[in-house]
């Protein structure tokens, strides 16, 4: 099985959802209940080889790719099939294939108008094919193409299932992504013609940056492509207005995918690619990703506070919580980076399951307006509770997921890499604690709008308000899970990360001037960037202490 496992692993849970789009294709759309069966089939599989490729996982090597398959693809243009899996991708790749199924499941009887199953549950596989292989790739061609591959569906998903504003939101989307791509790709091509290296391999290209002397200017104006690329998907405030947009008139599968996953494609791309390949940009360009990371805290607070919709809402709560993830990437430690992993996978689960609640209230009330709501706890007690424990968790509340996504990435501001300006970060350390607490005031605000007090009259006595269904239960029970067991045992992933993240960093960002000699900093050949030559670290570490 270990052997098998490390030849087609990867790629049959990478292509399997693509096979069953494909036999879905050739049944006719009036078949609706076979469509269901081969999706929730197929997504089954899926999870079922990514639960596999966890067993046999090696948890004490986590900073090695495992289950790698190198092959030739593309010689013409020098890139090459490359796959494989470490301890940053793995929590990111468990993530996606748990919620594609639970998808699946809660569409079953929840398909949005104009229906027609067979398309939009086609176009979740092909999602789910492209988010699988973007954290599994090791190539910067078969990152981009699988990077693209989950536009063009969430596109279609947002504009023919989505709410009244849908053209409009899918379009923006489309183009605000597309422009971000381009931007990846032309720095993609920049980094391989100036490492003049052989392939597009990550490995090779980030030793090619070292050993062709890549200048500092062209490394700060490839990082920056890449910033814009990677930001624009996250998304980072100012680049977030595609974002609400698209929430609010996805339907109710479309938000849950794009939250919990997609959001991620961005981070994931910071963390593997730009900042291992360029570190020495990434020192320059951290204050400056770290400001835009708290703006976005709490800009997004202060948005949530200003609605008056409820998806729109949550919507803007995501803007605020990748904030706090980017500003554990923008430290540039191994601490920072693994919060921001953990923010990644608490986020998705708790703003996953918040969109899911979302989309059964707007079935049963016809409206998501804060306003009319009131009295779940009175006319759907169950769902009411639920929408209490997960709003607990978005908040921050100790026990829950939510706070090892916050907590962490704040404090790793307090001791951020070498080069950076400890005093600033310091600074955004204050600032991000502070949108906690306004992340508690929208959240319990909605809470107590949309759950407390008795039912408006409009409400009162319709049948259409009932509690949660069994379907509704099998696609939330998972994620609730998790939340609560994250919550109490974060090892849960950072087991998986730690070691992974620590391998991922150079040790210019990380090492502590004040355990070595001058002889032995100097032999790690780090740049001036980091301040560690001639003693310059001498202020930075005072700061430190």
């Amino acid at each position: 099985m270990d052997n098998l496992l490390d030849s087609w692993g990867l790629t049959v849970a990478t292509f399997s959802p693509l096979v069953g789009a494909l036999v879905m294709f050739l049944i006719p759309k009036e078949k609706e209940y076979e469509h269901k069966i081969i999706a929730l089939i197929t997504s089954l599989w899926v999870a079922f080889v990514g639960l596999m490729l966890l067993i046999w996982f090696d948890l004490d090597a986590t900073e090695k790719l495992q289950y790698v398959v190198d092959k030739s693809w593309i010689d013409a243009i020098h890139s090459r099939y490359v796959v494989g899996l470490d301890g940053i991708s793995l929590p990111l790749l468990l993530l996606t294939v748990l919620i594609v199924p639970l998808c699946i499941v809660y569409s079953w009887n929840h398909f949005p108008d104009p229906k027609n199953p067979k398309t939009f549950l086609i176009l979740i596989l092909v999602l789910e094919t492209g988010m699988i292989g973007t954290f599994v790739a090791q190539d910067m061609v078969l990152f981009f193409v699988f990077f693209e591959v989950v536009l063009l569906p969430m596109f279609f998903m947002i504009a023919v299932w989505g709410g009244p504003n849908r053209k409009y939101a899918s379009l923006k989307f489309f183009l605000y992504t597309l422009f971000g791509s381009a931007l990846m790709l032309v720095s993609f091509l920049s980094l391989f013609f100036l490492t003049g290296a052989e392939s597009f391999v990550f490995s090779e290209i980030a030793d090619n940056v070292v050993a062709n002397a890549v200048s500092r200017t062209a490394q700060l104006w490839i990082f920056g492509g890449m910033f814009l690329g990677f930001g624009i998907k996250v998304p980072m405030f100012p680049f977030h207005t595609w974002l609400p947009d698209a929430h609010t008139e996805a339907p109710t599968v479309g938000s849950v995918i794009l939250a919990a996953v997609l959001l991620k494609l961005g981070t994931y791309g910071f963390v593997r690619i730009a900042i291992p390949l360029l570190p020495d940009a990434a020192v320059e360009w951290a204050p400056w990703i770290g400001l835009l990371a708290v703006i976005g805290i709490i800009y997004g607070a202060f948005c949530c506070l200003a609605q008056t919709d409820m998806k729109r809402l949550i919507a803007f709560s995501s803007v605020a919580h990748m904030g706090f993830v980017m500003l554990g990437i923008s430290t540039l430690t191994d601490f920072g980076i693994n919060a921001a992993i953990m923010g990644m996978v608490a986020h998705g689960l708790i703003t996953g399951m918040l969109f899911f609640l979302a989309g059964s209230m707007k079935e049963r009330y016809h409206t998501l307006e804060i306003k009319r709501l009131g009295g779940l706890l009175v006319q759907a007690p169950k769902m009411g509770w639920v929408l209490g424990f997960c709003a607990m968790a978005s908040l921050g509340l100790p026990g829950l997921a939510g706070f090892w996504g916050e907590f962490p990435a704040i404090l790793s501001a307090y001791n951020p890499a070498n080069g950076l300006p400890v005093e600033i970060f310091r600074t955004f350390m204050v600032i991000a604690a502070l949108g906690t607490v306004l992340a508690a005031g929208y959240l319990l605000w909605l809470l107590q709008r949309s759950a407390f007090g008795t039912p408006k009259e409009e409400f009162a006595e319709d049948p259409n308000i009932h509690d949660a269904t069994k379907t509704e239960w099998v696609a939330w029970a998972p994620l609730l899970a998790l939340i609560l067991a994250i919550g109490i045992y974060p090892n849960l992933v950072f087991r998986a990360t730690d070691a992974a993240v620590d391998a991922s960093l150079t040790p210019c960002l990380t090492i502590d001037v004040d355990e070595l000699t001058h002889e032995e900093i100097e032999s790690v050949h780090c740049s001036e960037v980091y301040g560690l030559g001639n003693h310059d670290s001498d202020h930075h570490t005072a700061s430190k202490g």
